[in-house]
């Protein structure tokens, strides 16, 4: 028989920024206690409009969080403690704690993740929740942030020599202003149903 973990009730207000974007690219979340750092991944990447194409990774402190890899130890890398185990009241237990997650080790997008608040749920809200945010995610692919850079100078300069390039590589167009409270909540939504299925187990 599976083992039953006790989860806590409690709601933690994350406030993720996406480092050295300027203004911030950031989003507030209400997220479950009890959720591990595996489900905390695939809410961030909704949450920041990412696309889930490449490796993750979460630090607290100097411990590492992710998906093991066995050939890690065979090849002297680093400990990584397995994400789906890691529960968030574990590991970012009080208002301040602060994490680092990374996505896509090529370009290196690094999040800064504090909790702001440990809240009570609140009746009638379905968790997790996306509450706040500014701007939109980088293209994918793109370069890290100084290839993010470019393609806004590009695309924001129709004499830049590499300004029709740019668009059609990007599908057309891309606006860095776009962010829609509404769109990232219709799309965690399948994880707020699965939330009340786990909690209630």
């Amino acid at each position: 028989m599976a083992k039953t973990i006790w989860l806590p009730q409690e709601i933690y207000q994350l406030k993720v920024t996406l480092l050295e974007t300027k203004p911030p690219i950031w989003r507030r979340l209400l997220v479950p206690a009890g959720l591990t750092l595996e489900v905390l991944h695939d809410v961030l990447q909704i949450a920041m409009g990412w696309t889930d194409s490449h490796l993750h990774e979460f630090r607290v402190g100097q411990k590492r969080f992710g998906q093991p890899d066995p050939e890690d130890e065979l090849m002297n890398l680093p400990e990584v403690s397995n994400e789906s185990t890691a529960h968030l009241f574990m590991v970012l237990g009080k208002a301040g704690a602060k994490a680092t997650y990374t996505y896509d080790f090529g370009d290196s997008w690094e999040h800064a993740i504090v909790v702001e608040k440990v809240l009570p749920p609140e009746a009638g809200v379905a968790y997790p929740i996306c509450v706040g945010g500014k701007l939109r995610c980088p293209p994918e692919d793109c370069g890290g942030i100084p290839g993010y850079y470019n393609v806004l100078d590009a695309i924001s300069d129709p004499a830049h020599e590499e300004h029709d390039d740019t668009l059609d590589w990007l599908g057309g167009g891309y606006d860095p202003d776009a962010f829609s409270l509404d769109d990232v909540n219709q799309r965690l939504r399948p994880l707020q149903r699965w939330w009340v299925r786990s909690a209630k187990t």
